[in-house]
């Protein structure tokens, strides 16, 4: 998939089981990858968007969420099978934005995207070769 091909694509995306589904509202243009203790768990592919702007259905019926360091974001993960689809802001202020986790999506919409390298473990920049 090219990226104007994945622009025209629907860019839905899903937990495992379904139970989860996300849209988004456009082709992100990067997604980043982060080495923070808990996104080096996760293996996250985090595109940002505007707090408010991605569809998810079944959210928050079938989510539980993790809130941890500082408490200004909530990790979400679907219930039933546990896959990570999103993060967003505990308190959504006008400019907020959340995440969302490429990985539930398909792999030419992962393909079509460029992925930059953040240390959030260190230094807090981008470590892209």
């Amino acid at each position: 998939m090219t990226k104007e091909s994945a622009n025209q694509a629907n860019l839905h995306g899903s937990c495992h089981c379904g139970a989860v589904s996300l849209t988004l509202p456009s082709m992100p243009e990067t997604a980043v990858r982060c080495n923070c203790s808990l996104c080096r768990r996760l293996g996250g592919l985090w595109a940002y968007f505007p707090f408010g702007s991605v569809i998810i259905s079944g959210h928050p019926a079938q989510t539980a969420d993790y809130v941890w360091g500082d408490k200004t974001l909530r990790t979400i993960r679907c219930k039933i099978c546990g896959c990570v689809t999103h993060w967003e802001p505990i308190n959504g202020e006008p400019g907020a934005r959340h995440g969302v986790n490429l990985n539930n999506f398909s792999l030419q919409l992962r393909e079509a995207v460029k992925i930059r390298h953040f240390d959030g473990a260190d230094t807090w920049t981008y470590i892209d070769s």
